[in-house]
């Protein structure tokens, strides 16, 4: 008699169980998008370009699907290149500016755009709707602003890691610069959630690491070894999977500093990067 109540009491649980994942899965589901992204709406964290003393072109764009894209462009008519800028999560280009000032010192155009949902941009951001973002600023550098695709640097920093590996994956460029980001959204859930099988849930992919395989230009993955938010494991792998030419820079810092602390070694491979030798 003991042994059967025994059993029926395992099995109630496991039924419990079963059904609380389900409902967990469910909910995941359902609220996926609202897990993922954190999108900072203007005025949050919003700084003016003048307090940079950055004279920015403020434009819009319309993504494929019809939503318009708020972005910047800072020109530099010395240079015929141009550094594509995709921000990670958590942020908008309002928030973005001390590091465009650091940028700047690289001598060429910059053009970095808010996603859907972020900043003034219109939306809300899934994975679909920020790959258009991404087309529609690679569109308008190459159609609008007559840059060659050979002297479009794509650039992503955490999120916008994967966004600039679609783009690169897709369209010709001078080069990929990946930094602190990761291989895949399963491989994050999976490194985050810690909940058995939860990673196949997801509708998200960003599969970066198949995408970046086949991705036809040089290709420059910059990690810290101090970040908590994204292993550094994953930039190892990305760079693994990537093609040549391709570099790999490890710097002592964290998720959103490498540009600050990765000192002048950081500065001299984006430099070296850029112009080819």
């Amino acid at each position: 008699m003991d042994v059967v109540r025994v059993r029926k009491f395992i099995v109630n649980r496991l039924l419990i169980l079963s059904v609380a994942l389900v409902v967990v899965a469910i909910l995941a589901r359902v609220f996926e998008n609202k897990f993922i992204y954190f999108p900072p709406r203007y005025p949050d964290g919003w700084t003016s370009p003048s307090v940079y003393h950055l004279a920015v072109e403020d434009v819009w764009l319309t993504a494929g699907d019809g939503v318009r894209i708020n972005a910047w462009f800072l020109p530099n008519s010395a240079s015929p290149k141009v550094l594509l800028w995709f921000h990670g999560n958590a942020e908008n280009i309002g928030m973005g500016l001390e590091q465009m000032k650091a940028f700047s010192h690289l001598g060429i155009n910059i053009f970095a755009i808010d996603y859907r949902g972020y900043g003034k941009s219109e939306g809300s951001p899934n994975e679909a709707g920020v790959y258009l973002d991404g087309e529609a600023a690679y569109r308008y550098l190459t159609e609008t602003r007559h840059f060659a695709p050979r002297n479009i640097f794509i650039y992503g920093h955490s999120l916008g890691g994967a966004v600039a590996t679609e783009i690169a994956f897709r369209h010709e460029c001078g080069g990929l610069i990946v930094e602190s980001s990761f291989t895949s959204a399963r491989d994050m859930a999976r490194h985050v959630l810690k909940i058995p099988f939860m990673e196949y849930v997801l509708k998200s992919r960003f599969d970066s690491i198949g995408k970046i395989a086949k991705v036809h230009a040089p290709v420059m993955i910059i990690h810290g070894r101090q970040d908590k938010l994204i292993p550094f494991s994953m930039g190892q792998k990305l760079y693994a999977a990537a093609l040549e030419p391709k570099t790999f820079l490890a710097t002592q810092s964290g998720h959103d500093d490498p540009y600050i602390l990765g000192g002048k070694e950081y500065w001299d491979h984006w430099r070296k990067f850029i112009n080819g030798s």
